[in-house]
């Protein structure tokens, strides 16, 4: 009888074990995602301003902290530190324009898109904000939660970006400079041979 009471609990426990907390590991895996708050553009506005401005012009965009906290304030304390100044548009197709990588500053092109800041990572802030043409999203590899110092401005509507990738701002002029960036040839993979390079991004009060 003992006997059979003590198999009993035993069972008990590693049932309860095995079962454990479903919530715990699927929030490890799956970030939260901020629904139905509408966007609201900061005091302050980021300035792209292209080393070859002749050709390219600038590009204005408005950024949402309510929305992505953490993206905006990194995107805006690299902008300040002059991490920007002289990256490369490295990642150029008809969908995106990507930037952000200082491997891009030098004339190895197998080493672009590898690249951030010797700052932590950014955790994914999703949202439901639907990747149009002109959102600025944060850029990463696999895990959610890798987002560093790249960035990219979609140039169509992207519904599989929607909700897998932080969205933190949208480009307010210049969207036809972004354009003419995306359309840029010869191309090695999606790398312009002859390198689209970012003069300096300024953040400043918006009008």
């Amino acid at each position: 009888m003992k006997k059979g009471l003590y198999l009993f609990l035993l069972f008990m426990f590693l049932f309860a074990v095995s079962c454990g907390n479903p919530s715990s590991s699927s929030n490890a895996s799956s970030p939260e995602i901020k629904r139905g708050v509408k966007p609201i553009a900061d005091d302050e506005i980021a300035v792209i301003e292209m080393e070859n401005s002749a050709a390219f012009g600038t590009i204005k965009i408005e950024l949402y902290s309510n929305i992505a906290p953490q993206a905006v304030a990194r995107f805006m304390e690299l902008a300040r530190e002059g991490f920007y100044d002289g990256v490369t548009f490295h990642r150029v197709n008809e969908t995106v324009i990507q930037g952000g990588d200082p491997n891009s500053k030098d004339d190895d092109p197998t080493n672009d898109g590898q690249g951030g800041s010797s700052k932590p990572n950014v955790p994914a802030e999703f949202s439901d904000i639907e990747f149009v043409s002109g959102i600025v999203g944060a850029a990463r590899v696999a895990d959610p939660n890798s987002a560093n110092s790249q960035f990219f401005i979609t140039l169509r509507p992207e519904p599989n970006f929607n909700e897998n990738y932080t969205a933190f701002g949208k480009v307010i002029e210049g969207m036809n400079n972004a354009r003419i960036i995306s359309g840029v040839e010869p191309k090695v993979k999606e790398r312009p041979v002859e390198p689209v390079r970012i003069r300096t991004i300024r953040i400043e009060k918006r009008d």
